[in-house]
């Protein structure tokens, strides 16, 4: 959003209190959008970005509402003190709970949020010392410096105070290294692993995120009102905060503010003009709730945020990103130690994986050494992508080893095998399409920097940050895509993709670079510029594998070849050995005439099958 349209935002909101026209009810109304927007904003955060659905919010904000409500009446705290008491308890409960219910997906995971949605609510009934249904009366008010804020003119400072501290610590954490992770959930999972991000850690952190933001909430709530009962902390709540995320777009930081100010006031008014128009008191809202879904979904799926948004930048002629400079110069990030040339890096040996009946990689041996580049190639379904997987344990052996450094890689996880040193591009991209170019590089340097939650979200790592989208720039300028920093990466052509998984993959500083059909898409031109590039990292000492179905690019490039097929490996040499080898002639050209002579056209003489071989895709 445009600064001065924020600014004055700000300035409307903080003067409205004080003008003596404005109606308590528009106060109160605010008050209740602020509440909501803390919960929404967690969801934002949880579901919107991290694609996990919960319907359980409203559990978290009664456990801050319950906390504060019974420590500040029957144990006499201060409302602060039981503000601190309640974001513990929270944090150990949405810990459980994450760590129990993330491990669910698809419909478990949504299913499992309302069966322990369920169950708090009922423990807030039934508990004696919580008052039962009928809940905790006479909480004592909120004091800020001696200024008591029981009304609510005074509370609505420090809930909007609250929701704009959110909002800014949110968007930080949005746009740091672990907010890069954190947005990877939703589509990338896999390929995060890969670079060493531990994504069951990170969905637990945002649920536990979300979970305190509503516990403020509830602090909020609790001290507003006075008084708390089990009623607003059931699962309907929890379905109209999603409902709110849903409308004012789940993926956007304001969508959390807009969502709740158009639902609340819908419902307001709704509850006012519908028994007028149909002369009945029955809870027909909820009915016109259900269609406003429905147009939602239909019309403005990613909500009603981003249409704003849009027609604001229209109307401003905001500048486009693309022309942005690109980040500041930094500090470089150290790098790793460099084997010395020569030295034995990878070693696989007779690694076997099947898949029920069918053996995809069939007893595969072979080892690479620092400075090197082999090449992997075959026919198509040969199990070249599959290997790959193996070694970066993506899929697991069903027997064999692979030793990196000395070091086994089949016992550990790719995101453990990502931190010995070992990057690799995939067969099918895997980008973030919504995130820039540069960003998703920066994902790729993950584990170059330590800068952890707390910090990103108070903003505290601007050098580690700076440091690593620097990083992220110098790569993307070696690749030749310096020109597209700020561009969506979903927005470049599939060869330009294909480059930026190699830009991504340099940014974690590996020792071994494993590449699946990294020339696929591109230009001859640009092929030309890929193998200069891929030269010079050989130069530098990093050892390459390489998947490629460019005879010529792979002809030229490579040191040493293994060809398979069927999951086999048909034989491994010298490129020049390989291209006279009649196994593999058979193997990409179905068999030679043995009744032509040797050397004559079309014969399986060298003259006539070193082309056959370098011109045919496998």
């Amino acid at each position: 959003m445009n600064r001065l349209l924020l600014a004055a935002a700000v300035l409307i909101l903080a003067a409205l209190p004080l003008l003596p026209a404005t109606p308590e009810f528009w106060i109160t109304h605010l008050n209740y959008i602020g509440l909501a927007s803390l919960v929404v904003l967690g969801l934002v955060v949880l579901t919107g970005i991290g694609g996990l659905t919960s319907f359980g919010q409203a559990a978290f904000v009664g456990l801050g509402a319950y906390a504060t409500a019974w420590l500040t009446t029957a144990q006499a705290w201060s409302p602060w003190a039981a503000l601190l008491m309640g974001l513990l308890i929270t944090f150990a409960v949405a810990y459980v709970l994450g760590a129990i219910t993330l491990r669910l997906s698809g419909h478990y995971l949504p299913l499992g949020t309302i069966a322990w949605c369920l169950s708090l609510y009922y423990l807030f009934g039934n508990l004696e010392f919580l008052g039962q249904y009928d809940g905790i009366a006479s909480i004592v008010p909120i004091e800020f410096f001696g200024v008591s804020l029981g009304k609510g003119r005074h509370i609505y400072y420090l809930i909007w105070t609250f929701v704009l501290l959110s909002m800014w610590a949110t968007r930080n954490l949005l746009d740091s290294r672990p907010g890069r992770a954190i947005r990877a959930l939703k589509s990338g999972g896999g390929m995060a692993e890969s670079f060493g991000i531990d994504m069951a850690g990170y969905k637990v952190i945002i649920f536990v995120y979300a979970a305190l933001l509503a516990c403020v909430s509830g602090w909020l709530y609790a001290h507003m009102q006075r008084a708390v009962s089990p009623s607003p902390f059931g699962l309907n709540y929890g379905i109209e905060y999603l409902f709110m995320a849903v409308v004012g777009g789940a993926g956007s930081v304001w969508g959390a503010v807009i969502g709740s100010g158009l639902i609340l006031t819908l419902k307001d008014q709704l509850q006012n003009v519908l028994p007028k128009i149909l002369d009945t008191s029955g809870n027909f809202e909820l009915i016109v709730f259900g269609i406003l879904m429905i147009l939602v979904l239909q019309y403005a799926r990613d909500g009603v945020w981003p249409i704003l948004s849009t027609w604001w930048s229209a109307m401003t002629g905001k500048s486009d990103r693309r022309r942005m400079a690109p980040p500041p110069r930094a500090p470089a990030l150290p790098q790793r130690a460099r084997p010395e040339k020569g030295t034995l890096v990878l070693e696989v040996d007779a690694i076997r994986k099947e898949f029920g009946g069918l053996v995809a990689v069939n007893d595969i041996s072979f080892s690479l050494k620092a400075g090197e580049i082999m090449g992997l190639i075959g026919p198509n379904g040969a199990g070249k992508s599959t290997t790959f997987n193996l070694i970066t344990g993506v899929l697991p052996l069903t027997r064999g080893s692979v030793r990196f450094l000395g070091e086994r890689l089949d016992v550990l996880p790719s995101r453990e095998i990502a931190r010995l040193g070992v990057g690799r591009t995939f067969q099918h991209v895997q980008l973030l399409p919504t995130m820039t170019v540069l960003e998703n590089v920066a994902l790729g340097a993950h584990l170059r920097s330590k800068v952890g939650v707390l910090a990103a979200a108070l903003h505290i790592e601007r050098r580690d940050e700076a440091e690593l989208l620097h990083e992220a720039a110098k790569q993307l300028q070696r690749v030749g895509l310096g020109d597209y920093l700020y561009e969506q990466a979903g927005n470049l052509a599939l060869g330009q993709q294909r480059i930026l998984e190699i830009a991504r993959a340099l940014a974690a500083d590996p020792v071994l670079l494993l590449l699946d059909e990294p020339a696929a898409g591109l230009r001859y031109k640009e092929k030309q510029e890929l193998a200069k590039v891929l030269g010079q990292l050989r130069q530098e000492g990093m050892s390459i594998l390489l998947v490629e179905h460019d005879m010529d690019f792979v002809m030229s490039l490579t040191d040493h070849l293994v060809v398979m097929d069927f999951g086999t490996k048909l034989a491994e040499g010298a490129p020049a050995d390989i291209q006279r080898n009649p196994a593999v002639l058979e193997a990409y050209l179905g068999g030679v005439d043995d009744d032509l002579e040797p050397g004559a056209a079309g014969g399986p003489g060298r003259a006539a099958a070193q082309p056959s071989v370098q011109g045919v895709g496998a």
